[in-house]
């Protein structure tokens, strides 16, 4: 069984960081969701694994123990 892993693994997060914020630039609330949509499909899609899934699902929505 996978486990997340929330430990930091970006060599450079302040880059990833820009990037993120760059792709939304300039995006009406509408495009903002569907590019978010499609990001989070692509990166489960990557995942996988349906129980990493919950569980990140439930570190992001503050319902996992320690958050």
């Amino acid at each position: 069984m996978a486990k997340l892993s929330t430990e930091a693994r970006l060599a450079r997060p302040d880059d990833v960081y820009a990037r993120l914020i760059e792709a939304y630039r300039d995006l009406d609330e509408a495009e903002s969701h569907k590019l978010s949509a499609k990001l989070i499909l692509l990166l489960a899609n990557h995942i996988g694994d349906p129980e990493v899934l919950e569980e990140a699902l439930a570190v992001a929505r503050g319902e996992a123990e320690g958050t």
